[in-house]
């Protein structure tokens, strides 16, 4: 099938490039391209694992988290 794309001059000269490296015509490096990307599982490429924190706790004794002056106050900041 023929279609029409519009590509990043750099990038389709680079694809060129590739292409002629590898004895392939620019159409058939493209298509193996795309077959390579459609065949690769984006879980696993974009697999991010996280720590979860174990920490348990809460305010320091005596902090009052209800207001903004409680905080000031535990921050030692003076607000008039």
């Amino acid at each position: 099938m023929r279609t029409t794309l519009s590509i990043n001059d750099r990038l389709l000269a680079q694809a060129k490039e590739r292409a002629h490296a590898a004895g392939l015509t620019l159409g058939a490096y493209v298509e193996e391209a795309i077959r390579r990307d459609l065949a690769t599982e984006r879980s696993a490429r974009g697999t991010v694992r996280l720590t979860v924190s174990s920490a348990s706790g809460g305010a320091q004794r005596g902090v009052d988290l209800t207001t903004n002056r409680g905080l000031y106050d535990a921050m030692g900041i003076d607000v008039a």
